[in-house]
């Protein structure tokens, strides 16, 4: 009997979902220390005041606030201001 392979799992990964990236504080929101503001690839963000930057380019947030966001020279920085 001659058989053939469905493929089925091979079709199923199209479904994956992204690697939910982004901003998940957005300005004038509180936070808590520790928690995530930014999710990135490379440096969109760049870390300013009471945040720091993890080795995957995560900005996260070093004492409790409210996020605040802005401009220096063209270069966006993230702030936590108590």
């Amino acid at each position: 009997m001659a058989h053939v392979k469905s493929g089925g799992a091979t079709r199923q990964h199209s479904q994956r979902s992204g690697k939910r990236l982004g901003v998940k504080i957005f300005g004038s929101q509180k936070i808590k220390a520790g928690q995530i503001i930014v999710r990135q690839r490379g440096q969109q963000f760049h870390a300013g005041i009471n945040t720091d930057l993890g080795r995957d380019f995560t900005i996260y947030s070093l004492s409790d606030g409210t996020v605040s966001f802005r401009k220096k020279n063209g270069i966006s920085f993230v702030d936590v201001l108590s």
